[in-house]
């Protein structure tokens, strides 16, 4: 799975995360794994309430650079939570299928204007078309 994709996923269900799982054996996880440093492991277990203690990790979870810290951090809850990690699995997966609309602009005029692509050269070009033309063409792309 993809570290940005998860993270989005993290970020949908961050509320339904700080009140259903204990951020304790989380954070003590990603200390061994070093997704988090020994002066952030103390900082985290300074905060008395497991709501805020979430809170501060996705804090530093969010801003982290390592590659892989949603991934393990999904790795970690599948012990913990499994059917959390379900519903973080179907939000990754919801974000990754989502249709694209085509680029469609209008000219001054009001004609529309499109991307059309070349099948031989793979480049777009512009093409303006009349309305009644371009409700052909949106059927073509849909």
């Amino acid at each position: 799975m993809d570290n940005d994709a998860l993270k989005q996923a993290f970020i949908t269900l961050h509320p339904k995360i700080t009140k259903e799982v204990n951020p304790d054996s989380i954070i003590d996880v990603l200390l061994s794994r070093k997704i988090i440093s020994e002066a952030d492991y103390c900082n985290l277990r300074r905060s008395l309430d497991s709501i805020n203690r979430w809170r501060d990790l996705f804090s530093l979870l969010y801003r982290s650079t390592h590659s892989e810290t949603f991934i393990i951090l999904r790795e970690v809850l599948l012990d913990e939570c499994p059917q959390l990690v379900d519903e973080i699995d179907e939000q990754v997966a919801s974000q990754s299928f989502q249709p694209q609309q085509p680029y469609l602009d209008l000219t001054k005029d009001g004609k529309l204007l499109c991307p059309v692509y070349n099948s031989s050269s793979a480049r777009a070009k512009r093409t303006i078309f009349s309305a009644k033309s371009a409700c052909t063409l949106s059927h073509f792309i849909m």
